[in-house]
């Protein structure tokens, strides 16, 4: 059976600023601005690419595995454990019809991170970490440009969920510097930023005020960089 990440590896790495990339840049735009976030402490990068030729999405990957590499970040790749064993990725983030947990692990080795996305199902988040997962996530819990019809947690379901699984939680959907602080409080260990991060005019300043905000809403805990 396949080893899952270490865990306290996770808890001090799943935290904070958990940025996504958008759609909409090019390629060295997108370097670009992901180098100012994690300068400005993004300490998740999730590759997500909807609409890219799948060989600019393997040359992307790889250059964005390399920049998180440099920066002791964590690096995930979006729907394919293929592609995130491919680039180097630390692991992958698995939505509804993604495939199980299990599959994923065997495609990348011991300690290749798998997180899962729950929506507003508690259930879903149990049965994720009977299967392996090392972290889930859910939401929108704000309305989102990104996903405009995705289901809307309460906020209390984060708190319920940090005491149903022992795992990183995730909260996702319409965040802003408005209402990070309000998640984090609730019991997201990091909060999962697209737009109001990727869209900012100074992207390194943004990704500082996320991590302050986060720090700020609950105890700072040890800090780990991650390994390539």
């Amino acid at each position: 059976m396949r080893r899952r990440a270490d865990p306290s590896f996770l808890e001090s790495m799943i935290r904070g600023l958990y940025a996504i990339t958008p759609d909409a840049l090019g390629r060295d735009a997108l370097c670009e601005r992901v180098r100012e976030a994690l300068t400005g402490g993004a300490q998740v990068l999730q590759f997500r690419r909807k609409h890219t030729a799948p060989t600019e999405v393997l040359a992307e990957a790889c250059l964005l595995a390399a920049l998180c590499r440099a920066a002791g970040r964590v690096f995930i790749v979006n729907d394919d454990p293929a592609l995130a064993v491919e680039c180097g990725a630390h692991g992958v983030h698995l939505g509804r019809d993604d495939g199980a947990v299990a599959a994923a692990r065997r495609i990348g080795g011991d300690g290749f991170i798998v997180g899962v996305s729950c929506y507003d199902d508690l259930d879903r988040a149990r049965r994720a970490a009977d299967e392996g997962a090392d972290y889930v996530a859910f939401g929108s819990f704000f309305p989102s440009r990104v996903k405009p019809g995705a289901v809307r947690p309460p906020i209390d379901l984060l708190t319920r969920a940090k005491a149903a699984v022992a795992l990183p939680v995730v909260a996702i959907g319409g965040i802003t510097t408005q209402n990070a602080g309000t998640l984090i409080e609730a019991g997201a260990d990091a909060v999962a930023v697209i737009s109001d991060l990727f869209d900012a005019g100074d992207v390194r300043a943004r990704a500082e005020r996320f991590a302050r905000l986060c720090d700020a809403a609950r105890p700072r805990g040890n800090s780990m960089e991650a390994k390539p």
